[in-house]
């Protein structure tokens, strides 16, 4: 880790706007997330500037400004076309709903500005004009040491907003740091505020912590501190939940393993967090073996999914996704498969969605301990089938018909209705087993004697 900011990390138009107020009379600085992110040798997307200009006057400094957040202190200044966000130096009132503060209040100097940021590590801020660091809070140590510190008293900052703790837990995932002992006991005391939080913002945070190269750490965190009792309770039901004899591990551990695992960008990640969400509660002894078994976890689990997602406010098309890699992650897959198998496997799973499937699978084989190689390779042969039937181009959907709904039709006395479909459908699993039959000469006799049997 570099711990040390060079002037060519900084983006030009962010170092002239800093420059554009040190010549109105003010100071500017480069704070926050921005200032952590070049400590550490990453590139910086997100490009804050805290100023001792009032808002009025960073207006009356450039030509073009967007009054964004202007009642809180904060413009948008449109230079050479781009935006970059720059903040009057504040302090803050009280947070009476937990979420945001019920007042500002413009202060003069850099150092009260910093103290009502969350962490160590975000409070630090950088002139790039005269290459200075201020550091009130010793958060570069703390960098050094790798540790998440709160600003202050990690109490008071916690429950001024919820939010922070649902984010240290990401900032744990994301930076790979450990939160230091005072700042952890702190998060027990502000889940009441953190109830506050609304599901969008849960989600975001969510999202950005599937984005950490361990998103276990995040979600370990939120175990031990009582984060996902308030989120997502049903979660916990699988700590020491045991399994049967494929697995080395309990649900929790297994899960956390399959979700580091997993390759996916964040969504799938999701699926690979909530893949086995239902196993304790389809958890039975069998009486033939003796050993656990989950019937039907993958359907129960894709419903109890789908449930917390609305709730969240996930898309409909991230729903869809998720709900469906539970739903067909139980892939079961052996060499016996025929080829009329394989297609039909494609077209329960959807054509699309076959690589997020296989590589929630391959996840899933690497988290469980046991028996890996073989799933491994069964999971690779799969694919390879799966390849070369797309490749093939055989009909996967009532779409891939050499015959269509317009065909159908006519044939059935009642004309248009559910029965094209069914009839479609029907010609569809014909296909499926015999390729050769996708013609118009070879489906227009099937569907007219299926038209009779209607």
């Amino acid at each position: 880790m570099p711990h040390r900011i060079l002037r060519q990390q900084i983006a030009q138009p962010v170092l002239e706007i800093c420059k554009e107020l040190r010549n109105a009379g003010e100071s500017a600085w480069i704070v926050g997330g921005c200032v952590r992110d070049m400590l550490r040798g990453e590139k910086v997307n997100d490009w804050d500037v805290a100023t001792t200009a009032l808002p009025k006057k960073v207006q009356d400094t450039f030509r073009r400004v967007i009054p964004t957040g202007i009642d809180h202190g904060t413009v948008t200044v449109l230079w050479k076309g781009e935006s970059f966000e720059v903040t009057s130096l504040r302090g803050e009132g009280a947070y009476s709903d937990g979420r945001r503060p019920d007042n500002v209040v413009f202060v003069g100097n850099i150092e009260q500005d910093l103290a009502r940021r969350d962490f160590t590590v975000n409070a630090i801020a950088y002139d790039p004009v005269d290459g200075q660091v201020v550091d009130p809070f010793d958060g570069l140590t703390d960098m050094r040491n790798r540790v998440l510190r709160a600003v202050g008293n990690p109490t008071a900052r916690f429950r001024e907003d919820g939010l922070r703790i649902l984010r240290g837990a990401r900032f744990v995932a994301t930076l790979e740091f450990e939160l230091e002992e005072e700042t952890e006991a702190a998060f027990g005391s502000a889940l009441d505020t953190f109830r506050k939080v609304s599901p969008e913002r849960v989600r975001e945070e969510w999202l950005k912590a599937m984005k950490a190269s361990t998103p276990s750490r995040a979600f370990e965190v939120m175990r031990r501190t009582g984060i996902l009792e308030v989120t997502y309770p049903e979660l916990l039901e699988q700590v020491g939940c045991e399994q049967n004899q494929w697995h080395a591990y309990d649900v929790w551990n297994h899960t956390m393993r399959v979700l580091d695992e997993s390759d996916g960008d964040p969504i799938e990640r999701v699926a690979a967090l909530l893949h086995d969400v239902a196993k304790p509660r389809t958890r039975a002894k069998s009486d033939k073996t003796n050993d656990w078994t989950f019937y039907h976890h993958e359907k129960v689990g894709a419903d109890m999914a789908d449930r917390w997602l609305r709730d969240y406010r996930f898309s409909n098309s991230e729903r869809d996704l998720i709900t469906g890699l539970i739903r067909h992650h139980l892939i079961c897959y052996s060499s016996e498969w025929t080829d009329a198998a394989v297609r039909r496997f494609i077209k329960r799973v959807g054509a699309d969605n076959v690589d997020p499937l296989l590589r929630l699978g391959t996840a899933d084989a690497l988290g469980k301990g046991r028996n890996v190689e073989a799933e491994l390779a069964a999971l690779k042969e799969l694919r390879g089938r799966v390849e070369q039937a797309i490749e093939e181009g055989g009909a996967l959907t009532t779409g891939d018909l050499a015959i269509g709904g317009n065909d159908v039709i006519p044939l059935l006395d009642g004309g248009a209705g559910p029965a094209v479909g069914q009839i479609l459908r029907a010609l569809l699993e014909k296909v499926i087993d015999d390729p050769s039959l996708n013609t118009r000469d070879k489906l227009m006799p099937l569907a007219e004697e299926l038209a009779k049997q209607l």
